[in-house]
């Protein structure tokens, strides 16, 4: 796959992931976390389909200066315990709401830094978890490693409790670049962590690399790529540093640094994509790279492939409820995010109550465009017709000014419009946040510094 600069260039603007749609900028404070509950309620006392479990587990020793997620600093061990308590409370809580027949097909703990819990911590909420849900025989259960204060134990402790799936942060291996954004990482680290991996019988690594950090060259880059792809990894997400110091105000400290202009970051990214193609990945999406035979590519041909707040998932119709501080759920037409301030979380569960800060319920049109733009992320095409009958409406005249506003992606060769729907071009499978923007009915009114760059 090659990439066309010229056409980065022109399309490079801000927008959404598109991890959810309306995206979370959308979500307000809610007065009442009974109306959430309810519709929850009601919900599982008909719905027995598949839940996906999220676990945000935000301790960190130490604060990678990039970092744009939501974790608490500390060297003070003791307070992962006191975690685990919140957690226990939170799903007894729940409890009352959530049928706990309904098969968990997937769990994932992300982070934060999950394996800051002590290994018989993460036991221990492998019990919790187990006690209240009906955990799937197949389940798949993913994990976020830092490879930098892993031990052995750690990885055992995991595989006891089913993790089948591992996503490591690297980001980068050269020492400088390391040194410039607080990570420092020697390669040794990384493959000693794939070792204890492999050993235990974890068969899906994921490797995390991010390009548009201090002091990056494409040459020193390609290295780094050169030396991951030979740690054989099963995916790869390689992600677009953004630069938000107005929401993380730790990013400040990176302008001191020599952050990569404009132009070195686009090379950068046709580097990455060129040398990944070329070795025998698939760009599935946006970001993630993946081996013809991984389930994501799998799910991608099959057109099953789903997209959300963990990113690409081969897990479709399943409702994610998910548990810690920030952490968002997805189910009964709702989504609901929790306190992202330990004291207001810890002090909702306190008075027995579900930590709700705030959420959205989405209205019919909403749920017409979250699928229509799930499809593009994830199929990089619409089939009008079969859309047509899931939604029950007719797609190309609900959508008429959508599609007729792709005149300028499908003359730059984008995208390919016909009478049965509408495809994603090879040289467009780097631009599909900017179609998706295309259904947006919210995009006008927001206001673009809240979104990274789409490229």
């Amino acid at each position: 796959m090659s990439v066309n600069l010229e056409l980065v260039r022109k399309y490079n603007q801000p927008g959404p992931r598109y991890t959810s749609y309306p995206p979370a900028t959308k979500f307000a404070p809610t007065t009442s976390r009974q109306d959430f509950l309810e519709r929850i309620r009601e919900d599982n006392a008909i719905n027995k389909g598949n839940l996906s479990l999220y676990f945000h587990l935000p301790f960190c020793r130490s604060l990678c200066w990039y970092c744009g997620c939501t974790t608490i600093i500390t060297t003070q061990q003791k307070k992962s315990g006191a975690y685990l308590e919140l957690l226990d409370q939170e799903m007894q809580v729940m409890r009352g709401w959530i049928n706990p027949e309904r098969p968990v097909v997937q769990l994932h703990f992300g982070g934060g830094t999950p394996t800051f819990l002590l290994p018989d911590e993460l036991r221990t909420l492998g019990r919790m978890i187990r006690r209240r849900f009906s955990i799937a025989p197949n389940a798949e259960f993913g994990v976020e490693i830092d490879p930098r204060r892993l031990t052995k134990d750690h990885v055992q402790a995991l595989r006891e409790i089913g993790v089948n799936r591992v996503s490591l942060g690297v980001q980068d291996h050269n020492a400088q670049v390391q040194l410039a954004i607080h990570r420092i990482q020697p390669r040794e680290v990384t493959e000693q962590a794939i070792a204890w991996i492999r050993e235990a019988g974890i068969k899906m690594l994921n490797i995390d690399l991010i390009y548009g950090l201090p002091h990056q060259t494409p040459e020193t880059f390609a290295k780094t790529l050169d030396e991951v792809i030979a740690m054989n990894p099963d995916r790869l997400a390689v992600f677009s540093y953004a630069h938000v110091p107005w929401i993380k105000p730790s990013q400040k400290i990176l302008e001191t640094e020599n952050l990569p202009g404009a132009e070195t970051k686009l090379q950068l990214l046709k580097l990455t994509i060129e040398k990944l193609t070329s070795s025998g990945f698939l760009n599935i999406g946006m970001d993630h790279f993946a081996r013809p035979e991984d389930e994501l590519a799998i799910a991608q041909r099959n057109k099953t492939l789903q997209r959300n707040f963990q990113g690409y998932s081969t897990c479709g119709n399943t409702d994610i409820y998910s548990f810690g501080i920030s952490s968002i759920s997805q189910a009964a037409g709702a989504y609901w995010q929790n306190f992202k301030d330990i004291n207001e979380y810890a002090g909702a569960l306190s008075r027995g109550h579900a930590p709700i800060e705030r959420g959205y319920a989405l209205t019919e049109d909403d749920k017409i465009r979250r699928q229509t733009i799930m499809r593009i992320m994830c199929d990089l095409e619409l089939d009008y017709s079969a859309l047509s009958a899931e939604l029950g409406v007719n797609v190309p005249t609900y959508f008429a000014n959508e599609i007729a506003s792709l005149d300028d992606l499908e003359a730059d060769g984008l995208v390919e419009r016909s009478f049965a729907g509408l495809k994603i071009t090879n040289a467009g499978r780097l631009f599909i946040r900017n179609v998706a923007m295309r259904f947006d009915a919210y995009l006008p009114a927001q206001r673009e510094g809240r979104f990274s760059r789409t490229v």
